[in-house]
This record gives C-alpha cells, sequence and structure tokens, in this order.
C-alpha cells in the first residue's frame, strides 16, 4: 500500500544526503553503463558474422564441375566435367527425402538498357526452388514461378539497386528492359541482407536462359536446400555422399578433388557456430563480470549508509519505530535509487552504441545493439543485490537498542 509520508520521508533523506546518494547511484548507472555497451559492441561482432553469412541459406550446397586432375578408367586427365540436365533427374530422383529443393543454375554477365540508362549486372538463371537458398525478400511483384519455367518467359526479377539504377525513385515493375539486346519484363524487385553486390543481381527462369545462351543441357551447377531436421553431421555426410555418386556417375577418380566441387554450408555453419558460441561465452563472462563488481559496489554502499545512520536509527526506535520499519524504509530507499540509476545506465548505455553505431563498422562491429529484457534482466539483478546488501545490515541496525546507537558505537 502506497504510503506518502513514507516517501516523502525517503526524498528528504537523499535531499540531505546529495553526495552519498550521487555515489551510490553512479555505481549502478556505470555498472549497467558497461554491461550495456559490452553486451552491445558483443551483438554488433555477432551481427557481423550473421551478415557475412546471410547470403546464402545455411542449409544450402552448391555443386560445380571442374575439370579432372587425375586419370580415371582409362580416361585421361584434364577432362572438363559438364553436370547436365539428366544430373537434375538424377539428384532428385535419389535425394528428393533429403532436399527441400533443389535448381539447376546459370549466370551470364550482361548489360542491361532502358531508355538510355545501362549498367552491367549479374544475371542467374535458376528455378523458383532457388529463392530459398537466397536471402531475398520480395519488395513487389513476385518470384520466378513454375509457369514462367515451363513456358520458358523472357521475365526477371531484379534486385533493389538495379530498379534504382535503371529507374531512379520510380518502380520498376512492368516494364520491359533489355539484357544482352534481349528484351526482358520485370515481374518482380526484392531486396537482400546480403548487401549491394545481391541486390545488383537479375533473376531469370533457367529454361528459356539455357536455351539462348547454351543451346544444349548443358548445366553450370546446382544449388539445393537439405531437409532441416537433419543435424550439422548428417547435412555434412550427405554433401560427401552427393560428391561420392555424383563422381561414380561421371566416372571421376574417388580423391580427385576439382572435378566435382561440392560447397557445402553446413561445414561452415559448424565453424559459425563454434564461434558464435564461443563469442556469447565471452560476452557472458564479461557481463557477470561486469554486474559482480556493480553488487559489490553497491553492497559496500549499503553497509556504509546503514552504519552512518546508527545513531539516527537510534533515534527513531527511542521514538516508537519498530524494527520492521526502519527495515522496510532502508530497503525502499535502497530499490529506488538502484531503480532510477539503472534506468540512466541503460538510457546513456542505448545512446552511446546508436551515436557510435555507423563509425564501428570498419572495426567489423555492424549494428551494435542490446536487447531491453538484457539489461533490464541485469537492472534487476542489481536491484535484487542492493535489496539484499541494504536488508543484513539494517536487520543488524534495527536489533540495536537505542542507547547503544545513541552513543554510536
Amino acid at each position: 500500500m502506497f504510503d506518502l509520508d513514507r516517501w516523502i520521508e525517503i526524498f528528504e533523506t537523499i535531499r540531505k544526503n546529495k553526495l552519498r546518494t550521487v555515489l551510490s547511484g553512479f555505481t549502478i548507472a556505470f555498472a549497467i553503463l558497461l554491461f550495456t555497451l559490452l553486451f552491445g559492441v558483443g551483438n554488433g561482432l555477432l551481427h557481423t558474422f550473421e551478415r557475412e553469412f546471410a547470403r546464402n541459406s545455411m542449409l544450402s550446397i552448391y555443386i560445380y564441375g571442374g575439370k579432372t586432375t587425375k586419370p580415371y578408367k582409362g580416361l585421361q586427365s584434364g577432362r572438363r566435367i559438364r553436370l547436365k540436365n539428366d544430373d537434375l533427374s538424377y539428384l532428385t530422383k535419389n535425394y528428393e527425402d533429403k532436399m527441400l529443393g533443389i535448381s539447376p543454375t546459370m549466370t551470364r554477365q550482361l548489360q542491361g538498357v532502358y531508355k538510355g540508362k545501362q549498367n552491367s549486372y549479374s544475371v542467374r538463371a535458376v528455378y523458383p526452388s532457388y529463392q530459398v537458398l537466397q536471402s531475398a525478400e520480395i519488395e513487389s511483384g513476385r518470384y520466378i514461378n513454375t509457369r514462367d519455367v515451363h513456358n520458358r518467359s523472357k521475365v526477371i526479377c531484379i534486385g533493389r539497386l538495379v530498379e534504382k539504377d535503371l529507374f531512379g525513385e520510380r518502380s520498376g515493375l512492368g516494364k520491359d528492359i533489355f539484357l544482352g539486346g534481349i528484351s526482358y519484363k520485370i515481374i518482380g524487385t526484392f531486396s537482400d541482407i546480403g548487401g549491394d553486390r545481391e541486390e545488383r543481381v537479375i533473376y531469370t527462369p533457367f529454361t528459356g536462359f539455357q536455351k539462348i545462351y547454351g543451346n544444349s543441357d548443358n548445366v553450370e551447377g546446382f544449388g539445393l536446400t537439405y531437409n532441416p531436421k537433419m543435424s550439422v553431421d548428417e547435412a555434412i555426410a550427405f554433401g560427401n555422399t552427393l560428391e561420392r555418386d555424383l563422381k561414380e556417375k561421371h566416372n571421376v577418380a574417388p580423391n580427385d578433388q576439382r572435378a566435382i566441387r561440392v560447397q557445402n554450408y553446413a561445414e561452415g555453419n559448424r565453424q559459425v557456430s563454434s564461434m558464435m558460441f564461443g563469442l556469447n561465452i565471452g560476452i557472458l563472462i564479461i557481463g557477470i563480470g561486469t554486474l559482480l563488481a556493480g553488487v559489490i559496489g553497491i553492497s559496500n554502499i549499503m553497509v556504509y549508509i546503514v552504519k552512518e545512520r546508527t545513531v539516527e536509527l537510534g533515534v527513531r526506535k527511542a521514538l516508537g519505530a519498530t524494527p520492521k520499519s526502519i527495515i522496510g524504509m532502508i530497503m525502499l530507499e535502497s530499490i529506488f535509487i538502484t531503480t532510477i540509476s539503472g534506468y540512466v545506465g541503460l538510457l546513456v548505455g542505448t545512446t552511446v552504441l546508436r551515436m557510435i553505431g555507423d563509425g564501428l563498422e570498419k572495426y567489423f562491429i555492424v549494428n551494435p545493439s542490446v536487447e531491453n529484457y538484457v539489461v533490464v534482466g541485469a537492472t534487476i539483478v542489481l536491484i535484487l543485490a542492493g535489496t539484499i546488501a541494504g536488508f543484513i545490515p539494517a536487520q543488524r541496525a534495527a536489533r540495536i537498542k537505542p542507547i547503544d546507537a545513541l552513543r554510536g558505537d
């Protein structure tokens, strides 16, 4: 129940002991400030890892053909291994239950032209399932669909920066542009957290593009997404199985490392997970150390405050104050100062992170920030510490006889 007289008394005590209050508050605010900055910078490093690996799904595997470096089954080394459309059928037939989707790929660097504006862009011919492999998010229109592939439609989905290059602030949706001298209709635009490079990419249906630029059944590579139910070890084993079986299909020596190249993001996922786990542990240890320093600081201050007020507490007891009311007053004052100071530390910390955020990118720290619940939790820890730190000496002081307290011993 709200007791106005008690709060008036607390504010009066704070007013009469400004230096003591400021020192107590500074200890708490500085602990929360340091905690916020450390966690913010740590999260910035985590965001850097996430951004660097966000260009592709962490569940993706890419397969490319290369040149043999070893003779095998009477075939000489130096053969070019060309993946073909029937490899897509082979992979789909044998591993459909282990894949969420698979897409052949073909890439060309083409000149994009629209009404006198032009630039060079990477054009990727893919199937609709390729969208899962990338971090592309549709901003307007749509992505390539199955009908586009079946009809070999000359349609494209362009990156945000392609649209900006050719159309400025206007929308490019529904417009026709020339790529390599051939007209294509824009059916969608996308953004990509992978960065500017990925937002200057153009996607088009694989079938029509293969006929124009390949006029054969050759495929430059495959991109597939494996079943997320697989563990990291199972996904790595799956990638090794794909490599082994494709080598056997194309008569490649099992120990030839360049003929069939399989890029499995599960391996990178394991390394990134290990690094992020270690970074999180390091941040947690530093954060706990910071909080412990704050807990020790507020505890020492509370012990000093109670000792300093021994005479005052004796007078209160002599005038009829109960031990319960004395303990409650000290604890309430402690909680109030800790809460306000913790909020100030949080406010200053988040403000500093926002001010210096952009300048830290050159140190590989992206978007340094900290979740509010983390700092609120840390503040609650300090409040509890301040409460306990105030309770123990207050309880001891409340047991002192008034005559002993008045002597100042």
